[in-house]
C-alpha cells in the first residue's frame, strides 16, 4: 500500500493516542477510527503499524535513540517490520529522517540485551528467569512477536465440523481443522465474520483452540450441574453447554453486567437452552454460598495478567506491573477457595488462566492443594488422554504459541475426594 502524508499522519495520530497505555489499545484504536471515519485501506494501515509498534515497541525505541516520538517509531516500523524500503516512502521524509532510517535497517537484533530481543520488559524477563531459561524466555518472546491466527469452534448443538469445512471451503476461505480440538477450525486469513451466515446462524463462534481445551478437561456429562465460574461475555460457558447437549444446568457466573450482556446475543444464537446467567457481588456472593456442595463440574478461568495473549494484546505487557500481578495471585487463590466450595464429592474443578507466570499458575494450585486435603490433582495428560486429544502433557495443561500454535494458557484439575 502507497504511504502518503495523509496515511502516515493517521497512524502517527492513533500512535499518539494509543501510546500513553491509559486504555486497552483495541479499545482505544475503535474509538478513533469512530471518530476518524477513514476507508477500509487506511484502516488496515493505522491497525497493522500501531499493533506492529507495540509489538516490537522496545527495540524501535532502541533504534530510535532518546527520540521515540510516534513519528519516529511509525516511520522505523515500517522501514524495519513493515515490508517498505526507503525508496518507498522518501517522498513522506523530512530532512535528516533518511539517513537515520538507514541506520535503523542496520540495528543487529542478536546484539542487544534479552529484554529487547524478546520485546519483553525487564520486570517480566526477570520474574520469567525464576523458572524459564534465557533461551526459552527469547523462545517465547519472539513467538510473542507473531500476530496470531483466526481460530473458531464449530457449535455442535448446530452444525458438525466437517460440514463447516466444506462450507468454508465452498467460500475459497482456507481453512483446516485445529490439531487438538475436535471442535476447532483455524482459518488462514483474519476474515470479518460477523456477517457470514455460519456465524449469523450460530454455527460457529470466534474462540483460540487453547480456550476450548479448557472445557475439554472439564469434560462435563449430559446433566450435570455445572458452573462456570467467571463467564465473562460466556465463550467457554457456550462450549460446555454444547458438550452437555444443552442438558442438565449451567450456571454462567460473572460480577461484570455489562460481560453477562454480551453473553445475551451469543446464547440467542447458540441454541443452548441450558444456561443460566447469574450476577454475583464478588466471589462469595450468597447466591455462591446458596449452591454449595451441589456442583458436579467447575470452570474457574481466573481474571489474570493476560500475558500468555501478547500476540493478540501487545499493550499489556506494558499495562501490566509486579504491583499488579501481585494484586491479581490475591483475587486468584480467593476466586479458587470460593469456587472449590461449589464441589459436590468426586466433582471436578479446573483452575485455568491466560497467563505464563507461575506465580499465576503452578504456585496458586500448589498453595491450594496445601490448605486444601480433601482435593488432589490430577494430570492433565491423563485428562487429555480419557478426552482423545492428543497432547502429550505432565500434571498441568501448559500451551505455548511456538509449541503448539494457541495463546498461551495453563490449566490445573482439581477434584474433591
Amino acid at each position: 500500500m502507497l504511504i502518503t502524508e495523509y496515511r502516515l499522519e493517521l497512524a502517527i495520530q492513533a500512535l499518539r493516542a494509543i501510546l500513553p497505555l491509559a486504555h486497552p489499545a483495541d479499545t482505544t484504536l475503535r474509538y478513533f477510527f469512530k471518530n476518524e471515519r477513514i476507508g477500509s485501506n487506511e484502516r488496515e494501515l493505522v491497525a497493522e503499524t500501531v499493533f506492529g509498534v507495540l509489538r516490537h515497541r522496545l527495540l524501535l525505541e532502541h533504534a530510535c535513540g532518546g527520540n521515540a516520538t510516534p513519528r519516529r517509531m511509525a516511520l522505523a516500523w515500517l522501514v524495519r517490520f513493515g515490508g517498505y524500503n526507503l525508496r518507498e516512502i522518501e517522498p513522506v521524509l523530512k530532512r535528516d529522517e533518511k539517513e537515520w532510517l538507514a541506520t535503523v535497517k542496520g540495528v543487529k537484533a542478536g546484539e542487544l540485551p534479552l529484554p529487547v530481543q524478546a520485546e519483553l520488559p525487564e520486570w517480566l524477563v526477570e520474574k520469567m528467569r525464576t523458572s524459564y531459561s534465557d533461551e526459552d524466555i527469547l523462545t517465547i518472546g519472539l513467538s510473542m512477536q507473531q500476530g496470531a491466527p483466526l481460530d473458531i469452534r464449530v457449535n455442535t448443538l448446530l452444525a458438525k465440523r466437517d460440514d463447516v469445512l466444506r462450507q468454508l471451503h465452498d467460500k475459497h476461505i482456507e481453512a483446516a481443522a485445529t490439531p487438538y480440538s475436535p471442535v476447532g477450525i483455524r482459518l488462514k486469513e483474519k476474515i470479518p465474520l460477523s456477517r457470514d451466515a455460519l456465524f449469523v446462524e450460530g454455527k460457529i463462534e470466534v474462540q483460540d483452540e487453547g480456550s476450548q481445551l479448557l472445557g475439554l478437561l472439564l469434560a462435563p456429562k449430559r446433566n450435570d450441574m455445572v458452573v462456570d465460574f467467571c463467564a465473562g461475555a460466556g465463550g467457554k460457558t457456550l462450549l460446555l453447554s454444547a458438550l452437555m447437549h444443552s442438558q442438565g444446568r449451567l450456571y454462567a457466573m460473572d460480577t461484570s453486567e455489562k460481560r453477562l450482556a454480551n453473553l445475551k446475543p451469543r446464547l440467542k444464537r447458540s441454541g443452548a437452552s441450558n444456561i443460566q446467567p447469574m450476577l454475583i457481588a464478588h466471589e462469595n456472593d450468597l447466591k455462591v454460598k446458596r449452591l454449595a456442595g451441589k456442583i458436579d463440574r467447575v470452570l474457574v478461568d481466573a481474571p489474570c495478567s493476560g500475558l500468555g495473549t501478547l500476540r493478540r494484546n501487545p499493550d499489556l505487557k506494558f499495562r501490566q506491573s509486579p504491583a499488579s500481578v501481585e494484586e491479581l495471585t490475591q483475587k486468584q487463590a480467593a476466586i479458587l477457595a470460593s469456587a472449590s466450595r461449589l464441589l459436590k464429592k468426586g466433582g471436578r474443578l479446573v483452575y485455568a488462566t491466560c497467563s505464563i507466570l507461575p506465580e499465576e499458575n503452578q504456585l496458586i494450585a500448589q498453595a491450594f492443594l496445601a490448605a486444601h486435603p480433601d482435593f488432589v490433582l490430577r494430570p492433565a495428560g491423563e485428562v487429555l488422554r480419557q478426552q482423545k486429544i492428543a497432547l502429550e502433557m505432565g500434571d498441568y495443561l501448559e500451551l505455548r504459541p511456538h509449541l503448539h500454535g494457541t495463546d498461551g494458557f495453563f490449566a490445573a484439575v482439581l477434584e474433591r475426594i
